[in-house]
């Protein structure tokens, strides 16, 4: 099964909290108080968020963090890609020879290399304001069916 790291999950629930109140600072106690999430772990990705310039952190008594861009500038694949490394759906999608044992039999990479890019352009194509907008609840997902999803 295909899954980020709760690290990832993490930090895109704190900054989906964030874009709520885009130009405000947040304080890392504060996150993990609204979000529940242990506040070890709300310091450690706010840290690596911010490393990666997603967030900008501002020192002091009165310090915390904020977005370092607008919302619907952000995208997931950044966020995921700032926790998580590169999006790679299988070893063998990255362009270094001799990462997969398989390599010189195998007839899928080209294959798996293009899912991978319908992967990580979907998530390029979804900025953290639309992510933070609540969409209606899912009522059915169909495999194999039509592409859409229904929705109440």
């Amino acid at each position: 099964m295909l899954r980020m790291t709760k690290q990832a999950d993490y930090g895109i629930v704190l900054m989906t909290r964030m874009a709520d109140e885009p130009e405000r600072l947040f304080a890392a106690q504060e996150l993990a108080s609204v979000t529940g999430i242990p506040s070890p772990t709300v310091s450690k990705v706010l840290k690596q968020l911010a490393r990666e310039d997603l967030l900008t952190s501002h020192r002091g008594a009165k310090g915390g963090y904020t977005l370092a861009q607008p919302p619907d500038e952000i995208t997931v694949a950044a966020m995921v890609t700032a926790l998580d490394g590169p999006i790679a759906f299988t070893e063998c999608v990255e362009d270094a020879p001799g990462v997969c044992s398989q390599e010189a039999v195998c007839r899928l990479r080209t294959n798996w290399q293009r899912i991978n890019v319908a992967l990580k352009n979907t998530l390029e194509g979804i900025s953290l304001a639309e992510l933070a907008r609540p969409l209606p609840p899912l009522v059915q997902l169909t495999v194999g069916g039509p592409s859409a999803v229904q929705r109440l």
